[in-house]
């Protein structure tokens, strides 16, 4: 634990004998909590900062050698410790089952089967497989496969460019499977809402799982059809399906040709390229702590890779700041095996904007014809035109899966009926002691908790209100946390303290005047503090990304906030001149989570909870209410739910007392 030294702690009351008062008549003590501390920019900023020291970069390789041992292990890393956790780890060797269903469709030349497969226990994928007429009776000839997955396109496998890619592909002779993707076409539905993934990270188990498997399971169809040449493995999409193309076809061997399109960059040009912020599936828990986007692109050397992206793109991974730093790490990757000509580019200029058009088609169909066909001159990449009816409507293409179908939110809450596990604390006080200093411990690592040093700054006169004679005193504050987060802070009594309360609330501190004013008329010395994504240090656009972010890199949002919390908590009582442990005083669910894991890793400055408004279970909170992480990101703790509730929380706090109104 820090402590600061007697000279800080000595100037610090003497600022405090001297701050600006205010009279009952000019305070407006709302406005006074109101009035910036820090700049707009400021939370921002410093996440960026905070990221970029974290994401991992390519290490320089001199061998193949080298190269295939470090790729072999980040593979086995982002499988069995981000891919397959907890129950997750189960999924992964479930046997495929394969089920056709309804009557094929017909096209001129080739079959489009209906089917679905099942990719873990209980969850069924609708798929549609091309495959040419001339291979009905022919178990012998050896064909090219293709997996066309796609992104957040509401038509999902009804998708016309899709379809047209599709059509093209079986066209030319080979075997096409197009997957529904979650969320998307029939799997329009709440239960598959990609920010719902994460209620299984809350329970301890992979939210990116059912994504990875529903390719890899994808793949297994694929390969086990009789005329597959498993030589000749293709994954392409565009967007998210240009994401789940890199991600499967990066830790997946068995993929010989991907076309991710517009589909990903570098965490690193997402932290400075804001519009690349990827939703859940794109940034899953820990992902950045083992590999970068740059790592899954250069473990595909030296097998084939085209690189699409577009140069005017309206959504996301314009080709101006998304490709360069790709092409700039892994072409020496390609270059180790003599095979930088397997490693190649497409910008698309018309119609530049987020697409996988007619030209973006047929530069997937050139590469399919150079890796596939060897460069044959009988391979015509020029796409052929589709005739009328060809191209289905999603009624037409749609697929039953079973009424029960499992989805995200029916895992999340069949895993957390059974959370969390946790012992009950021992009714010896010694025994109790140890059994919360081991849980201590174990929520420290679930939260990746931080014990930051503190460094405070008076905020000059210049930068506050005008200053007037009366019975309030106020000071403004920055507090610098480990030299890595900046926390905005107003200090305020009025008269002899009794005591030192922090106040931290989910509408920022400006929210809860009122609450402040009946703690100074109580005699508190009260510190309103905005921790990250509250109040001031709130981060104006899709806070919630930037937490999924923090989430990848091996951090976790709660874990920050709390420890910020705590080391105020810690600064609190090093600055009360009677030594008295402080109160932490929460207003809303977030905060009074935030609080209680705050209290429970600090056992000595704190000594009570205030809460208002908070929740009683995090489990009927987020899992039984169906909330996603858009809400609140630090709610998703990979893990936390597995091993503490808001009783598991209570029974660290304890003896320690907890208020709630």
């Amino acid at each position: 634990m820090n402590r600061l030294c007697p000279l800080f702690v000595a100037c610090w009351i003497m600022l405090a004998a001297h701050r600006p008062a205010f009279s009952a008549e000019t305070f407006d003590l709302k406005a006074e909590l109101s009035r910036p501390i820090i700049t707009p920019q400021t939370s921002l900023e410093e996440t960026q900062i905070f990221l970029e020291r974290r994401i991992p970069q390519l290490p320089e390789v001199k061998t193949t050698k080298d190269w295939d041992a470090l790729a072999a292990k980040w593979r086995q890393e982002v499988l069995d410790k981000v891919v397959f956790r907890g129950e997750a780890a189960k999924w992964r060797d479930h046997p495929l089952s394969v089920e056709y269903v309804g009557e094929p469709l017909r096209g001129p030349g080739y079959v489009v089967k209906k089917l679905r497969y099942e990719c873990l226990p209980g969850m069924w994928i609708p798929a549609l497989l091309y495959v040419p007429d001339k291979l009905a009776d022919d178990k012998a000839t050896k064909v090219p496969v293709v997996l066309n997955v796609n992104g957040h396109d509401a038509s999902g496998k009804a998708a016309d460019y899709k379809q047209i890619r599709c059509i093209n592909l079986v066209k030319r002779g080979m075997i096409v499977l197009n997957p529904e993707w979650f969320g998307m076409g029939q799997f329009k539905q709440d239960g598959f809402n990609h920010s719902k993934m994460n209620q299984l990270d809350l329970c301890g188990s992979s939210g990116i799982a059912p994504f990875y498997l529903t390719m890899s399971k994808g793949l297994d169809l694929l390969l086990k059809l009789p005329n597959t040449d498993s030589y000749r493995v293709a994954v392409s999409g565009l967007s998210g399906g240009g994401w789940q193309t890199i991600f499967i076809s990066g830790l997946d061997p068995r993929v010989t040709f991907a076309n991710p399109v517009a589909g990903y960059s570098s965490y690193l040009t997402r932290v400075r390229s804001n519009t690349d912020l990827g939703d859940s599936e794109q940034t899953p828990c820990d992902l950045g702590k083992y590999v970068d986007y740059i790592h899954l692109t250069a473990m595909r050397a030296p097998r084939a890779t085209l690189l699409t992206f577009n140069a005017h793109d309206n959504c996301c991974f314009a080709a101006g700041h998304a490709l360069p730093p790709l092409l700039a790490s892994c072409r020496p990757i390609y270059s180790l095996f003599g095979e930088t000509d397997r490693l190649i580019t497409h910008v698309n200029h018309v119609p530049g904007d987020h697409n996988f058009g007619h030209d973006n088609r047929e530069a997937f169909y050139r590469a399919i014809g150079a890796f596939f066909y060897d460069g044959s001159k009988n391979f015509d990449a020029k796409e052929i035109e589709c005739e009328a009816g060809e191209v289905k409507k999603l009624n037409e293409l749609f697929v039953s899966v079973p009424d029960d179908n499992a989805t995200f939110t029916s895992l999340a809450k069949s895993l957390a009926e059974k959370l969390p596990r946790a012992d009950e604390a021992p009714a010896n006080k010694s025994a109790k002691q140890d059994w919360q200093a081991k849980r201590r411990k174990l929520l420290a690592g679930i939260v990746a908790a931080k014990a930051f040093d503190v460094d405070a700054e008076e905020v000059p006169s210049a930068e506050s209100a005008d200053t007037k004679s009366g019975s309030t005193q106020i000071q403004r504050w920055r507090l610098r946390l480990g030299n890595e987060w900046t926390v905005p802070v107003v200090e305020l009594s009025r008269g002899e303290s009794r005591g030192t309360t922090v106040v931290a609330a989910d509408a920022g501190r400006a929210a809860v005047a009122e609450d402040i004013e009946k703690l100074l008329a109580a005699g508190q010395r009260v510190l309103a503090i905005d921790p990250l994504f509250f109040g001031e240090s709130k981060i104006a656009s899709r806070d919630w990304l930037w937490g999924l972010m923090l989430d990848t890199v091996g951090d976790r949002p709660l874990g920050v906030q709390a420890s910020q919390l705590a080391a105020i908590a810690r600064h609190a009582h090093d600055t009360d001149r009677s030594g008295r442990t402080v109160t932490l005083y929460s207003v809303g669910p977030r905060s009074g989570l935030i609080t209680l894991v705050a209290t429970a890793l600090e056992p000595q400055a704190v000594g009570q909870v205030t809460q208002r408004d908070a929740m009683t279970s995090l489990k009927q909170y987020v899992i039984e209410q169906n909330r996603g992480v858009s809400e609140a990101a630090e709610l998703f703790c990979f893990g936390l739910l597995e091993h503490f509730d808001m009783p598991q929380l209570h029974a660290l706090v304890a003896p320690r007392k907890i208020d709630s109104k």
